[in-house]
């Protein structure tokens, strides 16, 4: 079974909060609600065990799932390589707007076409081998721009003298 659970506020990417939870009885009945805390709009289905399938056609099904398992798992690993290049393209192209002005001109510049192979990639479709490649390359280039901000916030932060935040030690006695 499916549902949809609609009517939740547009929001960026990560912001909406969502609770699923699934419940299996001891009767193999499965209960899947989903339930957006913001706007505490919630949606649930109830799927029951219960088939009307002969043996022969659930051995048939059974066999069939076991060959075309090795195509599956191809698929799956495709499906979670493309979405961990794109949640990469959007972490990098945040990481770009928040720092800003921050980054020196060319590695702004490299990383920026970097971020622009990648999401053409994904978009064209490319085959999962170019894409590692390019995700990556991006990555390697984003862990050195945060690298090198994180030793500039570092380097600003610290001054090299102790803080003198007028401390004055005394002695109290409580009555």
């Amino acid at each position: 079974g499916q549902f949809k659970l609609d009517g939740i506020p547009m929001a960026p990417r990560g912001v909406p909060q969502i609770e699923v939870t699934f419940d299996i009885d001891a009767n193999g009945i499965l209960k899947v609600s989903a339930k957006d805390k913001g706007t505490g709009k919630e949606q649930t289905i109830t799927i029951s065990g219960s088939s009307n399938l002969e043996q022969s056609e659930i051995d048939r099904m059974v066999r069939e799932a076991e060959i075309h398992a090795a195509e599956d798992k191809q698929r799956k690993q495709e499906i979670e390589a493309r979405n961990e290049a794109d949640s990469l393209a959007y972490q990098v192209e945040r990481q770009l707007k928040d720092l800003g002005d921050k980054i020196p001109v060319h590695e702004k510049g490299r990383i920026e076409q970097l971020l622009a192979d990648l999401q053409a990639a994904l978009k064209e479709n490319a085959p999962l081998d170019r894409i590692r490649t390019l995700k990556e390359d991006l990555q390697q280039a984003a862990y050195s721009l945060s690298q090198n901000a994180y030793q500039q916030a570092g380097a600003a932060g610290s001054t090299g003298k102790p803080a003198d935040d007028d401390v004055v030690d005394a002695e109290f006695e409580e009555k």
